[in-house]
């Protein structure tokens, strides 16, 4: 005889529940497109309602004395509030040309008869000209004499070139590499401007170029690694790059550049990695000993094991997070960021005041350490009452969960609040590869990240970079070795 067992009857409440849940999350998904595709990229929040002003932060000289400090001086704030009445701005004239400009003069003389007249001055007018940058050749002549009774010949001898047997001067060498990994010109663009010159450079000629050049350098790049990873407090970031493999016909390769910045000594470093897994960091931050700042990717958790690294989070992905949820919670959202930028507030007042390491980590301990305890016991509150899927859901536990990481920056004057240092020195890497698209392959990656890093450094303090490599070309051949530190960028007087 058949069991026959009735059908479950299916709990349609459920189903519902799970489809508007579905329904929510896809609408999410469509806000977010439309937002990276139309919407602003600026992440400062700006209150919509009167009611609620950006908060003026009182800092006070007072409480500072009261911090356990040694030699702790007492910072006094002063906060002017001034009203200017409304007044006409002269106009600062034509703008003036600069003094090392070369000057082409050219006379003009009246057309009428001069004869007899007493010259009483000139008026001179300045127009900016250009013409297109010139190749020209270095012709070297070299006397050679003979000996008396027969003792030989003798000849002058060539100075020292960066690439023994390229066509290429040190000038000529660095504008290449100025104008791709600066300016983001690609080498066959560069090519043909050449070539309307008159000049065939071969393409392939091009790239021993810039090979040649990267192994000249390659001692100063180590020097620069060196360096960096002896400080004791690194930005941690990676970016993409695409590269060409022999292994794999017809698609490019998704490598790796990890970034690491020293912002204190204004130093950076671009190392190829062929993938985004933890090996790369792990390798290279070995033998680090300090603080190390990063994003919330998984791959950085390997250090919250390591005793001599002490890991934070940056603010600014916390920030994000909240201002992609506003639409979906805005109450919710607009408090969080609207705490978010009175950290910021404070941050900007220190900039300001240009307070010292110390100074700042006593102003963060009495204004921004109760903004975040407030702020982090307001996330746990808040995060039973949210769908864990929606946007602010997973805004609050991304803050929640890496709320003391977060929170970490104010125990050292030394700390900044975000990474925003490192992904600025990874942006001339994003221009790039929208011009050029991808690296010829792995060891062309490396050499291109070993470049981005000596250049990054010379913008971060300000160092021209033309005449900076070009120097260096001239003189690394011949400088010693155990002295190599010497013609880094922050080292180096052009």
């Amino acid at each position: 005889m058949l069991n026959m067992q009735p059908a479950a009857t299916p709990d349609y409440q459920t189903l519902y529940e799970q489809s508007q849940m579905r329904i929510v999350a896809l609408e999410q998904q469509l806000q977010q497109l439309q937002k990276m595709i139309f919407g602003s990229r600026q992440e400062r929040f700006v209150p919509t309602s009167s009611n609620n002003p950006q908060p003026a932060l009182d800092i006070q000289p007072e409480p500072v004395a009261a911090v356990s400090l040694v030699n702790a001086q007492k910072i006094s704030y002063t906060r002017h509030t001034t009203k200017e009445e409304a007044r006409a701005i002269p106009h600062p004239g034509r703008m003036r040309l600069p003094e090392t400009l070369r000057r082409e003069e050219i006379t003009i003389e009246p057309d009428t008869d001069i004869t007899g007249c007493r010259k009483i001055g000139e008026e001179i007018t300045e127009i900016l000209e250009y013409v297109p940058g010139e190749l020209y050749v270095k012709q070297y002549k070299r006397a050679k004499y003979a000996l008396p009774d027969q003792g030989g010949i003798v000849i002058g001898k060539l100075p020292s070139r960066p690439l023994e047997k390229a066509l290429a001067g040190e000038g000529l060498l660095a504008q290449v590499i100025i104008d791709k990994y600066i300016d983001h010109l690609p080498l066959h663009r560069q090519m043909q401007r050449f070539e309307r010159t008159g000049v065939k450079i071969a393409y392939s000629t091009l790239t021993d170029w810039v090979s040649g050049t990267c192994q000249l350098i390659t001692p100063l790049f180590n020097a620069l690694q060196a360096e960096i990873l002896n400080c004791n407090y690194l930005h941690a970031d990676e970016t993409p790059i695409k590269v060409m493999d022999k292994d794999k016909k017809g698609e490019t390769h998704r490598g790796f550049y990890w970034v690491y910045q020293d912002s204190i000594n204004k130093t950076v470093l671009f190392d190829y990695q062929e993938g985004r897994g933890r090996e790369g960091p792990l390798k290279m931050l070995e033998n680090f000993t300090g603080y190390l700042q990063t994003d919330g990717y998984a791959a950085y958790n390997i250090f919250d094991k390591e005793a001599n690294i002490t890991h934070i989070h940056c603010m600014a992905h916390a920030r994000r997070m909240f201002s992609e949820a506003l639409e979906n919670d805005y109450e919710r959202a607009s408090y969080a960021l609207e705490e978010i930028q009175k950290l910021y507030v404070i941050e900007r007042i220190c900039k300001e005041q240009a307070l010292n390491f110390e100074e700042t980590k006593v102003v963060r301990g009495m204004k921004s350490a109760p903004i975040l305890r407030d702020l982090g016991l307001w996330l746990q509150q808040q995060y039973v009452h949210v769908l864990p899927k929606s946007l602010i859901g997973k805004a609050i536990a991304y803050s929640l969960k890496r709320w003391q990481k977060l929170s970490g920056y104010v125990t050292d004057g030394r700390l900044k609040i975000d990474n925003n240092a490192v992904e600025n020195s990874i942006r001339p890497v994003a221009l790039g590869r929208k011009n050029y698209l991808f690296a010829g392959s792995h060891e062309a990656a490396k050499r291109s990240g070993m470049l981005y890093s000596l250049l990054g450094t010379c913008k971060m303090h300000g160092v021209e970079t033309y005449a900076w490599l070009k120097a260096v070309l001239q003189t690394i051949a011949d400088h010693p070795v155990n002295r190599i530190k010497e013609l880094l960028p922050h080292h180096y007087k052009v």
